[in-house]
Parts: structure tokens; C-alpha cells; sequence
């Protein structure tokens, strides 16, 4: 009796083998039955960000000016940053937002953000305001940079408000280096511009900083504050779309402009309706096929079938829903992506698609 159990064992354990190689064939030659079998998804994960979210504790927070509230926020093994760099932050209600980083670097144990309260806004600094309070914990994602300090024999910088977040740090490193640089802060009130009293204490040596309140002096003359700049300076500008326009018309031959957008430029491509047919969009790795109306979104259509994809601005300048394209050509809209990035990916909030298909990596 034990020799025939011995060969059905031998037998079983044989078949076993056999099938499970014939499995691994299978996948490997399939990109449909039974997982896709493609190469491991970038959808959602953008070279130009880090994607692990981590819950951080707020620590601390202090309004900073009138209407801007700044967060501490606190956590082991956070990712290192340099100037300029921000984090997505995901709010209770479960939309992102993005704020720049505003402290210090060398503070590997916490980070420091701050956003102004946008009355009008579309919701979220409302909800940092009234929600977000020392001893709760916050989701965050990042931090990525696409606004960083380049190597220049000089730099100016042109903020308006809130825009100093990013250039805070900045100014800070030039100050400690002894680089050149020049700053021109502008807002609606000194109360309501924060980080000022130490903004003025950096420049304090050779009248760096140019401070205009409009309540005092009206808007800041920007083609003034860039008519004697020097060949190969470096200038910065971040805050409204009207100082980010005079700064690019102002800008001298020979400089190199660097802007950082709270908010889509107005009069650009993204949520331009001409050209919008309809056409199909494929989600490879979930096996479906949705249909993209001629005004809907690429992301209204694919959050329809999956909720969980993660977006923001829905303008096209956060980079928030960038996903993998696998097939089709793409109209892109927005006005961030490299043309590197341009060749694979798209932003599906304000992106579409030149043809009747379009394939993503979902």
C-alpha cells in the first residue's frame, strides 16, 4: 500500500510543478490574463515627485500675517528638501493642496508650510484654516521641487504675498553664502505679508529688499526693479498672475526667468475647449474602457470608474493626476510637464487626446 500512495504523491507534486511554470508562461506572455503583466506602473507615481504619504503631527501653529496661518509639522525619517521644494498636503475632506516649504532644511525632523486664507478659493486653505490644529495629524506626500535655486552669478527675486514661501528658504542660503541678490516684496499691507520683519533683517546689509505695500505705495514697479539687471542674474518670480506677466515682459535680454504658479495662467491652453471631441480612453490594467465626452475631463471620466485616482488643481500646473500613457497620441494642455515627460504622460485634468484612443497605465 505505500509504494502506490508514494507514486500518487510523486504524481500530484509533479503536476503541481508543471502547472505553475505553465502559469508563470502565461503571465508572462499575457498583458491582460490573469494581471497585467507590464512593467511596474508609474501612473500616479511622477519622476518629479515622491509618492509615499506619511501621517505627520502638527506641532505647532502660528499666524504669521493677517489671514496666513504657518504649520509645524512633525515625524521620524522625513525625506530631505532644498529650497523651493513643496508638499502635497491631503486634507480631512480628502482633497490635495499644495504649500511650499518655508523653514529650514537642516530641520530634518519636521516641516514648515504656510497658506493664506482664500475666501473665494475652491476650498482648501478654508479647510487648513478651521481645521488643521496642533495635535492632529495631517497626510502628506513629497516633498518634490520644481522650482529650484539654480547656480547664477546673481539672482532677484519678485514675490508677491503668499509667493514668499518658496523664496524664503532661498533668500535665507543666499544670505548665509554672501551671494548677489535683490528682492522685491510687494503686497496688499505689511500686516498681511508674512515673514517680513525677516525678510528686511536679511537685506538689512546693502538695501537688498524693496518692500512696496499697496495700501502705502500702490503696486510694485517690476520693469523698474529689472531694468539694471546684470547678464546670467537669475530671477524668481512667484505671487498673482499679473507680477508673474509684468515680470516676464520686463525680463532683460540674457537672464533666465523662474516661475512658481499658485494658479493657472490666465489666457493659457489649460481648460481650453476647442478641439475637445469625444473619444475613448482604455484603463489597461484595470480592463476597462471608459468614454470621454467632448467637455468632460479625461479625469472626470476616469474617477468615474476608479474614485481613488489623486488630483488637485484640475488646471494643469500641479501635477497632482500625471498617469503613464501606454498608446495614443496626446494634445497636452497644461502647462507643467517637460517635454521629456511629454512622450509617455499626461495630465488628465486638462490633457486630451489627438485621435479617437488614448490607453493609460490604470
Amino acid at each position: 500500500m505505500a509504494l502506490p500512495r508514494l507514486r500518487t504523491v510523486v504524481l500530484v507534486s509533479g503536476a503541481a510543478l508543471l502547472t505553475r511554470r505553465a502559469l508563470k508562461r502565461r503571465i508572462a506572455r499575457s498583458p491582460l490574463w490573469p494581471l497585467p503583466a507590464l512593467p511596474e506602473p508609474v501612473s500616479g507615481h511622477s519622476k518629479r515627485r515622491a509618492t509615499a504619504v506619511r501621517k505627520l503631527l502638527i506641532t505647532g501653529r502660528t499666524e504669521v500675517a493677517d489671514g496666513v496661518v504657518q504649520l509645524r509639522l512633525e515625524g521620524p525619517g522625513l525625506p530631505p528638501w532644498s529650497p523651493g521644494a513643496h508638499l502635497d498636503l491631503v486634507l480631512p475632506s480628502g482633497l490635495v493642496r499644495q504649500y511650499s516649504l518655508c523653514g529650514d532644511p537642516a530641520d530634518t525632523g519636521a516641516y514648515t508650510v504656510a497658506t493664506r486664507l482664500v475666501a473665494d478659493g475652491r476650498g482648501g486653505s478654508r479647510e487648513v484654516h478651521e481645521q488643521l490644529q496642533e495635535g492632529l495629524e495631517v497626510e502628506v506626500r513629497g516633498p518634490r521641487n520644481r522650482f529650484p535655486l539654480t547656480e547664477a552669478p546673481g539672482y532677484v527675486f519678485v514675490v508677491g504675498g503668499i509667493g514668499i514661501t518658496p523664496v524664503l528658504p532661498m533668500v535665507r542660503a543666499l544670505a548665509a553664502s554672501g551671494a548677489e541678490w535683490r528682492l522685491l516684496y510687494g503686497g496688499r499691507s505689511r500686516a498681511s505679508m508674512p515673514f517680513l520683519e525677516e525678510i528686511e533683517k536679511l537685506g538689512a546689509d546693502g538695501d537688498r529688499v524693496t518692500v512696496v505695500a499697496q495700501d502705502e505705495a500702490g503696486h510694485p514697479d517690476v520693469a523698474g526693479a529689472l531694468a539694471d539687471v546684470a547678464p546670467g542674474t537669475a530671477v524668481y518670480c512667484c505671487g498673482p498672475e499679473p507680477l508673474m506677466a509684468a515680470a516676464t515682459a520686463a525680463l532683460p535680454g540674457g537672464c533666465t526667468l523662474h516661475l512658481e504658479r499658485f494658479s493657472a495662467a490666465t489666457g493659457g491652453m489649460a481648460g481650453s475647449d476647442e478641439g475637445s471631441e469625444a473619444f475613448d480612453v482604455e484603463l489597461r490594467r484595470s480592463g476597462r474602457t471608459v468614454p470621454v465626452a467632448a467637455g468632460q475631463s479625461v479625469l472626470a471620466a476616469v474617477r468615474a470608474e476608479l474614485p481613488h485616482v489623486a488630483y488637485s488643481c484640475e488646471q494643469g500646473f500641479c501635477g497632482t493626476c500625471q498617469q503613464r500613457v501606454l498608446e495614443g497620441e496626446i494634445d497636452h494642455r497644461d502647462e507643467l510637464l517637460t517635454d521629456d515627460e511629454r512622450g509617455d504622460s499626461m495630465l488628465i485634468c486638462v490633457s486630451r487626446c489627438r485621435g479617437g484612443r488614448l490607453v493609460l497605465d490604470l
